[in-house]
């Protein structure tokens, strides 16, 4: 190659590099807005169809039970179709969920709307991290992941926000439909625009990988999806126990509300920011620095004033939320490329299930033990994942020496 075409590769490689990056991010923002769109229609669609609580609780349990349970055949399935077939049709659906669901005359087809949504959703999250990963090596894979993750931040605030404008001048079935239709837009936009990264087919070095001679750790993988789950299992108990601690102090529900949004938005600033550091610093260092300060700042809010613990809570956010880039960054170094789909679909799976199950086994320990106890057991949870963390340190040093 002469000295002029590397230049021009370079530059090539770079732009498919902000492609796929781009592409990653809007799947993010569009998936992610539609997870949270859901919270805006419930109150709407309990009154149009005469639900009980427990049944919008069901609907909301079945868009997000079929996502997340379907992430790792997600995974699995871009393996075989290849990643940017399995992302647009997801996407589709997602749409198309949303389409249903505004065209819906009975629960029953709602049901049915919910669920091929979930179908769509599912697909977002390992594949498109999977596309990212791919993309990029290194730091700067650290810091285009953490983008992406920052990116469904943005989402979660956006498309529920342009629901609610639509919802001042249109009915709710029209609003979900032009909403749907936007899933079939960004579905054709991610087929056309998306570059065809070469597969991961098996190299000298991929094979001196698999021989042995360049290993990973064998329980490197599964310590940091421990790590994430904890993580996870952290940041959901903090925030159900949160209001009641504020309630405690003094605070009222609008109050609490905004209380809530400096958190969220710390969390979306803390995504970014960390994934910044932790290509500077290195992954675990940067989660252990969060994780330690997490711990700090919960503790720290149980005795100070309303004035003063809402003051710091956009910190608080920081840290809750950040360590989640450097774990979701650090899933491609330690498995073998080709099946980075399916990593993290596992990761997923295992961290939105954590979330999931968390509140109902901290609410129990607050039966237990009161408030605050509650909120210290939290804070001590996530003590657990520095010892994991020291554990996977070398392994995670070593394999990105490798890549």
């Amino acid at each position: 190659m002469t000295a002029g075409a590397q230049p021009s590769a370079d530059k090539a490689e770079r732009t498919e590099q902000r492609r796929v990056l781009a592409v990653g991010c809007g799947a993010h923002a569009l998936h992610d807005g539609y997870t949270d769109l859901i919270y805006v229609m419930l109150p709407i669609w309990q009154a149009e169809f005469a639900l009980s609580y427990a049944a919008v609780g069901v609907l909301r349990g079945i868009f997000a039970g079929t996502m997340a349970s379907l992430q790792i055949p997600a995974g699995l399935l871009s393996e075989r179709l290849g990643p940017v077939i399995v992302l647009t049709g997801g996407t589709a659906l997602a749409g198309l969920g949303y389409c249903l669901a505004g065209t819906s005359a009975g629960i029953g087809m709602l049901v049915v709307a919910l669920l091929i949504g979930g179908l769509g959703a599912s697909t977002q999250h390992p594949i498109a991290s999977a596309l990212v990963a791919r993309a990029f090596a290194g730091p700067r894979a650290l810091k285009a992941l953490g983008t992406y993750n920052f990116a469904g931040d943005i989402g979660k605030m956006t498309i529920p926000a342009a629901a609610a404008f639509l919802l001042i001048a249109l009915p709710w079935r029209p609003t979900l439909l032009i909403l749907g239709a936007a899933g079939f837009a960004a579905a054709a936009a991610i087929l056309l625009f998306t570059p065809r990264l070469p597969d991961h087919r098996p190299t000298a070095k991929t094979s001196e990988h698999a021989a042995g001679k360049l290993p990973v750790a064998k329980h490197a993988f599964p310590i940091l999806l421990t790590i994430g789950i904890l993580d996870s299992a952290t940041r959901m108990g903090f925030l159900t126990f949160l209001p009641f601690l504020l309630v405690a102090k003094g605070a009222s529900l609008p109050f609490i509300g905004i209380a809530l949004t400096l958190v969220f938005a710390g969390g979306a600033v803390g995504k970014l920011v960390c994934a910044f550091l932790g290509a500077r610093i290195g992954a675990m260092a940067t989660m252990l620095l969060t994780e330690s300060f997490t711990t700090l700042a919960i503790v720290a809010l149980l005795p100070l004033p309303l004035t003063w613990a809402v003051a710091i809570l956009p910190i608080v956010g920081i840290a809750l939320n950040g360590t989640s880039s450097v774990l979701y960054g650090s899933v491609p170094d330690l498995v073998t490329p080709g099946r980075h789909g399916r990593a993290f679909g596992i990761f997923y799976t295992g961290t939105v299930g954590a979330g999931a199950i968390a509140p109902a086994l901290y609410g129990v320990a607050g039966d237990v033990f009161g408030l605050t106890g509650a909120v210290i057991i939290v804070a001590a949870t996530v003590l657990l994942t520095l010892p994991l963390a020291l554990i996977l340190r070398p392994a995670l040093a070593a394999a990105t020496r490798r890549a």
